[in-house]
């Protein structure tokens, strides 16, 4: 299953100054934001707060609000699958505590209308083409094993994760790293990450929106689909992420620029035209916790949640893990999407 049609391309990043200069700081630091064995929000107590999966899933049947511990994760995923991604995929995308709690807050307010809750999970993890999104979907809730680590997957954790993997092939130049990092955090105050992605590949955001792939026939420029070419299947096609980055280091012949980085990224590891690239999530639908219509919603106001990326595994692999199936009604019952939730 390919997210980026039929499930979903992810999401992150804010354009208000102080963002900016966090994202700067990440940029100079030259290092991923890491949290060791899950932990994300060391200034929040976790007292009190739910610390286990079977917890958080008597919360969400209780429909009670209650805080969630930095040590949980909520990945959403195709029911059925053995493992937090498809099995291709060398790190898989993850919602933070802070999601999960948010979660809580939609399952009670809207717990008599399933949609909602359902479908604005989805909307507020990143995925497009929800209109007609009808694949069962299950949010998982996990804890990491002992030394696994989880990271804020702006560009540059990327490249330096790359870096480590693939060392001096010159793959992933600097120049082009800033280009798209400067891509990303110049964003004027009614301008988003979705712009940024057609500012840097030419692909036509209203034919994005409408859930056309990636083509020349929608203004996507020559680097963009040079790397899709030469990389190979996505991990949802039957690729998988080591190859598709060795691919590009070794195959690609095109100019190294940020279009080419950009497209790496995308095929390699569902960092699709949602992605913000410093880890905050993004979705152009409405809001779930923004009491108006989508186009009366701002930019800002359609940035979600946290998010991280981790080592994919096998859920048999965790500590520990539930699955919460979601109820997402039928594509007629989606008219909030648009015309807001309250």
């Amino acid at each position: 299953m390919d997210r980026r049609h039929r499930q979903h391309r992810r999401s992150g990043a804010r354009a208000w100054p102080w963002l900016v200069l966090v994202s700067c700081l990440l940029v100079l630091a030259g290092a991923p934001t890491a949290f060791p064995d899950g932990g994300g929000n060391r200034a929040r107590p976790a007292g009190g707060c739910l610390a286990t999966p079977s917890a958080y899933r008597a919360a969400w049947q209780a429909r009670e609000v209650r805080c969630v511990s930095p040590s949980l994760f909520g990945t959403t995923h195709t029911r059925g699958d053995a493992s937090i991604y498809p099995s291709g995929f060398q790190r898989a995308w993850a919602g933070s505590n802070t999601d999960l709690e948010r979660y809580l807050e939609l399952r009670r307010q809207y717990g008599d209308n399933p949609p909602k809750v359902g479908i604005g999970i989805l909307s507020y993890v990143g995925y497009p083409g929800l209109e007609n999104w009808t694949t069962p979907t299950d949010l998982a809730v996990y804890t990491l094993p002992p030394g696994r680590q989880a990271a804020v997957p702006s560009f540059e954790t990327w490249f330096r994760l790359l870096d480590e993997q693939f060392p001096d092939t010159q793959a992933y130049p600097l120049s082009a790293q800033t280009d798209l990092v400067l891509a990303y955090s110049r964003l004027g105050q009614d301008e988003d990450v979705v712009g940024a992605f057609e500012k840097v590949t030419g692909c036509r955001r209203d034919q994005l929106l409408k859930g056309a792939p990636p083509s020349a026939a929608i203004g996507c420029n020559r680097s963009f689909l040079d790397t899709l070419a030469a990389v190979g299947p996505s991990p949802y096609d039957g690729g998988n992420s080591v190859t598709c980055f060795q691919n590009f280091a070794a195959v690609y012949r095109g100019p190294r620029d940020a279009a080419a980085l950009r497209g790496v990224l995308y095929q390699c590891q569902d960092a699709g035209f949602l992605n913000t690239g410093t880890g905050l999530g993004y979705n152009t639908y409405a809001n779930p916790f923004v009491c108006r219509p989508a186009d009366q919603q701002s930019v800002r106001d359609r940035y979600t949640g946290r998010e991280f990326v981790l080592p994919n595994a096998p859920f048999a692999a965790l500590p520990s893990h539930v699955d919460i199936a979601l109820d997402l009604g039928t594509p007629s019952q989606r008219g909030f999407l648009r015309t807001g939730y309250c």
